[in-house]
Protein backbone atom coordinates (compact mmCIF):
# COMPACT_ATOMS: atom_id res chain seq x y z
CA UNK A 1 0.00 0.00 0.00
CA UNK A 2 1.54 3.46 -1.25
CA UNK A 3 0.58 6.57 1.28
CA UNK A 4 0.30 9.91 -0.62
CA UNK A 5 2.22 12.16 2.20
CA UNK A 6 -0.20 15.16 0.96
CA UNK A 7 -3.23 12.85 2.08
CA UNK A 8 -1.40 11.66 5.56
CA UNK A 9 -0.31 15.38 5.84
CA UNK A 10 -4.14 16.57 5.49
CA UNK A 11 -5.03 14.11 8.36
CA UNK A 12 -2.00 15.16 10.93
CA UNK A 13 -3.30 18.72 10.63
CA UNK A 14 -6.87 18.04 11.26
CA UNK A 15 -6.04 15.60 14.26
CA UNK A 16 -3.75 18.41 15.59
CA UNK A 17 -6.31 21.41 15.07
CA UNK A 18 -9.47 19.34 15.46
CA UNK A 19 -10.97 21.44 13.07
CA UNK A 20 -11.19 21.39 9.53
CA UNK A 21 -11.20 25.05 8.39
CA UNK A 22 -8.08 25.78 10.69
CA UNK A 23 -6.53 22.87 9.30
CA UNK A 24 -7.17 23.87 5.56
CA UNK A 25 -5.97 26.71 6.49
CA UNK A 26 -2.75 26.36 7.60
CA UNK A 27 -2.03 24.06 4.56
CA UNK A 28 -3.27 27.52 1.90
CA UNK A 29 -5.93 24.76 0.34
CA UNK A 30 -9.54 24.88 0.64
CA UNK A 31 -11.64 22.80 3.65
CA UNK A 32 -13.12 20.75 0.55
CA UNK A 33 -9.86 20.01 -1.26
CA UNK A 34 -8.97 19.07 2.59
CA UNK A 35 -11.84 16.71 3.37
CA UNK A 36 -11.20 15.20 -0.07
CA UNK A 37 -7.40 13.91 0.83
CA UNK A 38 -8.52 12.61 4.12
CA UNK A 39 -11.61 10.48 2.66
CA UNK A 40 -9.42 9.18 -0.07
CA UNK A 41 -6.69 8.43 3.06
CA UNK A 42 -9.33 6.33 4.77
CA UNK A 43 -10.99 4.63 1.54
CA UNK A 44 -7.44 3.54 0.98
CA UNK A 45 -6.91 2.29 4.61
CA UNK A 46 -10.45 0.73 5.03
CA UNK A 47 -11.03 2.26 8.48
CA UNK A 48 -12.22 5.81 9.58
CA UNK A 49 -9.77 7.90 11.20
CA UNK A 50 -11.94 10.71 12.16
CA UNK A 51 -15.68 11.37 13.69
CA UNK A 52 -17.15 14.27 12.19
CA UNK A 53 -20.33 14.78 14.01
CA UNK A 54 -20.62 17.56 16.46
CA UNK A 55 -17.38 18.36 16.37
CA UNK A 56 -14.34 16.98 14.95
CA UNK A 57 -12.55 13.98 17.05
CA UNK A 58 -9.97 11.26 16.15
CA UNK A 59 -11.58 7.45 15.75
CA UNK A 60 -9.66 4.55 17.66
CA UNK A 61 -7.93 3.53 14.63
CA UNK A 62 -7.33 7.63 13.91
CA UNK A 63 -5.61 7.59 17.40
CA UNK A 64 -2.97 4.49 16.58
CA UNK A 65 -2.32 6.16 13.23
CA UNK A 66 -1.39 9.85 14.11
CA UNK A 67 2.23 8.78 15.83
CA UNK A 68 3.11 7.06 12.32
CA UNK A 69 1.67 9.26 10.36
CA UNK A 70 3.46 12.42 11.83
CA UNK A 71 6.48 10.79 11.75
CA UNK A 72 5.74 9.80 7.80
CA UNK A 73 5.08 13.77 7.27
CA UNK A 74 8.83 14.05 8.93
CA UNK A 75 10.75 11.34 7.55
CA UNK A 76 9.04 12.81 3.95
CA UNK A 77 10.23 16.89 4.84
CA UNK A 78 13.68 15.35 5.57
CA UNK A 79 14.26 13.69 2.40
CA UNK A 80 13.30 16.84 0.37
CA UNK A 81 15.31 18.69 2.79
CA UNK A 82 18.82 16.64 2.29
CA UNK A 83 18.90 17.43 -1.45
CA UNK A 84 17.24 21.00 -1.66
CA UNK A 85 17.01 22.50 2.08
CA UNK A 86 20.42 23.31 2.66
CA UNK A 87 19.87 26.74 1.27
CA UNK A 88 16.84 27.07 3.51
CA UNK A 89 17.41 29.18 6.95
CA UNK A 90 16.88 27.25 10.29
CA UNK A 91 13.64 28.41 11.12
CA UNK A 92 13.88 28.61 15.31
CA UNK A 93 11.17 29.97 17.27
CA UNK A 94 11.52 31.53 21.02
CA UNK A 95 9.03 31.82 23.86
CA UNK A 96 9.30 32.99 27.53
CA UNK A 97 10.26 36.90 26.04
CA UNK A 98 10.26 38.13 29.55
CA UNK A 99 13.36 36.11 30.06
CA UNK A 100 14.94 37.41 26.54
CA UNK A 101 15.84 33.71 25.63
CA UNK A 102 17.98 35.77 22.38
CA UNK A 103 20.86 36.26 24.99
CA UNK A 104 21.62 33.01 25.20
CA UNK A 105 20.43 31.98 21.20
CA UNK A 106 22.94 34.72 19.84
CA UNK A 107 26.02 33.75 21.58
CA UNK A 108 25.85 30.20 19.21
CA UNK A 109 23.56 31.18 16.29
CA UNK A 110 26.65 31.69 14.29
CA UNK A 111 27.45 28.87 14.48
CA UNK A 112 24.66 26.87 13.11
CA UNK A 113 24.12 28.50 9.73
CA UNK A 114 21.66 31.16 8.87
CA UNK A 115 18.57 30.95 11.64
CA UNK A 116 15.17 32.28 10.87
CA UNK A 117 13.77 33.35 14.12
CA UNK A 118 10.41 33.91 14.93
CA UNK A 119 8.73 34.79 18.20
CA UNK A 120 6.73 32.16 19.41
CA UNK A 121 3.89 32.63 22.50
CA UNK A 122 4.18 30.23 24.72
CA UNK A 123 5.33 26.53 24.84
CA UNK A 124 2.26 24.97 23.71
CA UNK A 125 1.91 27.45 20.54
CA UNK A 126 5.93 26.24 19.13
CA UNK A 127 5.13 22.98 20.37
CA UNK A 128 2.61 22.92 17.64
CA UNK A 129 4.38 24.57 14.96
CA UNK A 130 7.26 21.85 15.71
CA UNK A 131 4.45 19.22 14.99
CA UNK A 132 3.27 20.74 11.75
CA UNK A 133 6.54 21.17 10.37
CA UNK A 134 6.07 25.18 10.45
CA UNK A 135 9.63 25.88 12.43
CA UNK A 136 12.29 23.58 12.59
CA UNK A 137 13.38 23.94 16.26
CA UNK A 138 12.21 26.06 19.16
CA UNK A 139 14.19 27.32 22.14
CA UNK A 140 12.62 27.98 26.17
CA UNK A 141 11.78 26.23 29.15
CA UNK A 142 10.52 23.41 28.49
CA UNK A 143 7.58 21.62 30.84
CA UNK A 144 5.09 19.65 31.38
CA UNK A 145 2.88 17.92 29.50
CA UNK A 146 4.68 18.27 25.98
CA UNK A 147 3.23 16.44 23.53
CA UNK A 148 4.54 12.98 21.68
CA UNK A 149 6.95 13.27 18.94
CA UNK A 150 9.13 15.88 20.35
CA UNK A 151 13.12 15.65 21.30
CA UNK A 152 14.70 18.44 24.21
CA UNK A 153 17.53 18.87 25.04
CA UNK A 154 18.65 20.93 28.14
CA UNK A 155 21.23 24.11 27.12
CA UNK A 156 21.73 26.63 30.17
CA UNK A 157 21.08 26.66 33.75
CA UNK A 158 20.76 30.06 34.75
CA UNK A 159 20.91 31.50 38.33
CA UNK A 160 17.73 33.55 39.27
CA UNK A 161 18.24 36.87 40.91
CA UNK A 162 15.64 38.69 43.30
CA UNK A 163 14.88 42.12 41.83
CA UNK A 164 13.05 44.28 44.48
CA UNK A 165 11.88 47.87 45.37
CA UNK A 166 15.03 50.03 47.03
CA UNK A 167 12.60 50.50 49.66
CA UNK A 168 12.18 46.86 50.25
CA UNK A 169 13.23 45.49 53.80
CA UNK A 170 15.15 43.00 52.15
CA UNK A 171 16.83 45.59 49.58
CA UNK A 172 20.42 46.70 51.58
CA UNK A 173 21.09 42.24 52.16
CA UNK A 174 24.38 41.44 49.70
CA UNK A 175 22.36 38.16 49.09
CA UNK A 176 19.00 36.16 49.99
CA UNK A 177 17.50 32.92 50.90
CA UNK A 178 14.51 31.88 48.78
CA UNK A 179 13.05 31.58 52.43
CA UNK A 180 13.46 34.79 53.44
CA UNK A 181 10.73 36.59 50.52
CA UNK A 182 7.73 34.81 52.60
CA UNK A 183 6.27 37.84 53.56
CA UNK A 184 7.34 39.23 50.52
CA UNK A 185 4.56 39.67 47.21
CA UNK A 186 5.68 37.17 44.05
CA UNK A 187 4.93 39.70 41.46
CA UNK A 188 4.31 37.83 37.87
CA UNK A 189 3.60 39.12 34.26
CA UNK A 190 0.33 37.45 34.10
CA UNK A 191 -1.73 34.51 35.94
CA UNK A 192 0.79 32.30 38.25
CA UNK A 193 -1.23 28.85 36.91
CA UNK A 194 0.48 29.20 33.04
CA UNK A 195 3.30 30.73 34.22
CA UNK A 196 5.42 27.29 35.47
CA UNK A 197 8.78 28.16 36.81
CA UNK A 198 7.28 30.69 38.95
CA UNK A 199 4.14 28.54 40.10
CA UNK A 200 6.64 26.23 41.26
CA UNK A 201 9.39 28.54 42.89
CA UNK A 202 6.23 29.69 44.88
CA UNK A 203 5.27 26.34 45.64
CA UNK A 204 8.70 25.67 46.68
CA UNK A 205 9.75 28.49 48.84
CA UNK A 206 6.32 29.17 50.76
CA UNK A 207 5.67 32.00 49.16
CA UNK A 208 1.82 32.72 49.96
CA UNK A 209 1.21 36.54 48.43
CA UNK A 210 1.31 36.40 45.11
CA UNK A 211 -0.10 38.75 42.59
CA UNK A 212 0.00 39.76 38.78
CA UNK A 213 -0.32 42.28 36.02
CA UNK A 214 -0.55 42.33 32.46
CA UNK A 215 2.89 41.48 30.20
CA UNK A 216 3.85 44.44 28.20
CA UNK A 217 7.20 43.92 28.52
CA UNK A 218 10.02 43.84 31.33
CA UNK A 219 10.44 47.52 31.98
CA UNK A 220 6.67 47.97 32.18
CA UNK A 221 6.83 44.44 34.80
CA UNK A 222 9.97 46.28 36.71
CA UNK A 223 8.49 49.53 37.25
CA UNK A 224 5.83 48.17 39.20
CA UNK A 225 8.30 46.09 41.25
CA UNK A 226 9.86 49.49 42.03
CA UNK A 227 6.31 51.24 42.76
CA UNK A 228 5.72 48.64 46.12
CA UNK A 229 8.42 48.09 48.73
CA UNK A 230 6.45 44.48 49.05
CA UNK A 231 6.79 43.26 45.80
CA UNK A 232 9.76 41.37 44.51
CA UNK A 233 10.45 39.54 40.85
CA UNK A 234 12.58 36.85 39.58
CA UNK A 235 14.80 37.46 36.58
CA UNK A 236 17.79 35.06 35.21
CA UNK A 237 20.98 36.68 36.50
CA UNK A 238 22.13 37.33 32.70
CA UNK A 239 19.32 39.54 31.79
CA UNK A 240 20.25 42.94 31.82
CA UNK A 241 17.94 45.65 33.65
CA UNK A 242 16.10 48.04 31.82
CA UNK A 243 16.59 51.45 32.97
CA UNK A 244 14.01 51.53 35.73
CA UNK A 245 15.22 54.03 38.79
CA UNK A 246 14.45 52.54 42.09
CA UNK A 247 15.51 48.78 41.60
CA UNK A 248 17.94 46.60 43.45
CA UNK A 249 18.86 42.93 42.17
CA UNK A 250 20.00 40.34 44.69
CA UNK A 251 21.55 36.91 44.50
CA UNK A 252 19.74 34.46 45.13
CA UNK A 253 21.47 31.82 47.54
CA UNK A 254 21.06 28.33 49.61
CA UNK A 255 19.86 27.60 47.66
CA UNK A 256 20.14 29.22 43.98
CA UNK A 257 17.59 28.85 41.76
CA UNK A 258 18.32 27.87 38.19
CA UNK A 259 16.47 28.95 35.02
CA UNK A 260 16.36 25.67 32.32
CA UNK A 261 17.03 26.66 28.76
CA UNK A 262 16.53 24.08 26.23
CA UNK A 263 16.47 23.31 22.55
CA UNK A 264 13.28 21.64 21.29
CA UNK A 265 12.53 19.81 17.74
CA UNK A 266 10.64 16.94 15.84
CA UNK A 267 12.04 14.01 17.19
CA UNK A 268 12.67 12.77 13.65
CA UNK A 269 14.03 14.04 11.00
CA UNK A 270 14.29 18.16 10.49
CA UNK A 271 16.50 20.69 8.83
CA UNK A 272 20.44 19.42 8.07
CA UNK A 273 21.68 22.30 10.41
CA UNK A 274 19.87 21.37 13.44
CA UNK A 275 22.52 19.30 14.31
CA UNK A 276 25.07 21.99 14.19
CA UNK A 277 23.34 24.35 16.42
CA UNK A 278 23.12 21.05 19.13
CA UNK A 279 26.44 21.14 18.68
CA UNK A 280 27.10 24.72 19.28
CA UNK A 281 25.44 24.73 22.32
CA UNK A 282 27.29 21.77 23.45
CA UNK A 283 30.14 23.82 22.21
CA UNK A 284 29.20 26.71 24.51
CA UNK A 285 27.89 25.40 27.90
CA UNK A 286 31.82 23.81 27.88
CA UNK A 287 33.20 26.49 27.49
CA UNK A 288 30.95 29.25 29.51
CA UNK A 289 30.19 26.74 32.25
CA UNK A 290 26.66 26.82 31.36
CA UNK A 291 25.32 23.69 33.13
CA UNK A 292 26.72 23.14 36.18
CA UNK A 293 24.41 21.90 39.02
CA UNK A 294 25.12 21.39 42.59
CA UNK A 295 21.69 19.60 44.39
CA UNK A 296 23.26 20.42 47.74
CA UNK A 297 23.20 24.28 46.74
CA UNK A 298 20.82 24.56 43.96
CA UNK A 299 17.16 24.23 43.02
CA UNK A 300 15.92 22.89 40.20
CA UNK A 301 12.10 22.09 39.38
CA UNK A 302 10.92 19.17 38.79
CA UNK A 303 11.14 17.53 36.13
CA UNK A 304 14.45 19.52 35.19
CA UNK A 305 16.06 18.17 38.34
CA UNK A 306 15.09 14.11 37.74
CA UNK A 307 16.65 14.76 34.40
CA UNK A 308 20.01 15.36 35.10
CA UNK A 309 22.91 12.33 35.02
CA UNK A 310 26.59 12.97 35.48
CA UNK A 311 26.81 10.07 32.33
CA UNK A 312 27.55 12.67 29.38
CA UNK A 313 29.94 15.68 28.80
CA UNK A 314 29.31 18.60 26.69
CA UNK A 315 31.12 16.58 23.66
CA UNK A 316 28.95 13.90 24.08
CA UNK A 317 26.36 12.52 21.14
CA UNK A 318 24.58 15.55 19.18
CA UNK A 319 21.22 14.48 19.67
CA UNK A 320 20.13 12.91 22.98
CA UNK A 321 17.01 13.55 24.99
CA UNK A 322 16.89 15.88 28.24
CA UNK A 323 17.15 12.54 29.92
CA UNK A 324 21.04 12.32 29.10
CA UNK A 325 22.63 15.74 30.07
CA UNK A 326 26.00 16.99 30.27
CA UNK A 327 27.46 18.31 32.92
CA UNK A 328 30.52 20.11 33.90
CA UNK A 329 32.56 20.95 37.04
CA UNK A 330 30.53 22.81 40.21
CA UNK A 331 29.49 26.05 39.41
CA UNK A 332 30.85 29.00 41.95
CA UNK A 333 29.58 30.49 45.14
CA UNK A 334 29.57 33.91 43.99
CA UNK A 335 27.31 34.14 40.59
CA UNK A 336 27.74 37.86 38.84
CA UNK A 337 24.94 39.59 36.10
CA UNK A 338 26.62 39.40 33.20
CA UNK A 339 28.73 36.37 33.74
CA UNK A 340 29.43 34.34 31.04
Amino acid sequence: MDLDVAQVRAFVRVAEELHFGRAAGTLGISQQALSKRIARLESLLGVGLLRRGGGVSLTEAGRRFLAPARRTVAAADSAVAAVTGTDRPLRVDVWGHLYAPLRTLARVAGEAGELALGHGRDLPSVAAALLRGDIDGAFGRVHPPLPAGLAHRLVRLEPVDAVLSVDHPLAAEPVLSPDRLRGSVLWAPGPLDGLDFLHRFAERFGIRDTDAGVNLGLAHHLREVAADPRRFALLPADVLLPDVPGLRSVPLVEPTPLYAWSLLWRGEGGHPNLDALLDACAAQAGRGRWLEYDPARDWLPEPAAAEITPALVATGPRRFNATHLPQENARPTTVRRGSS
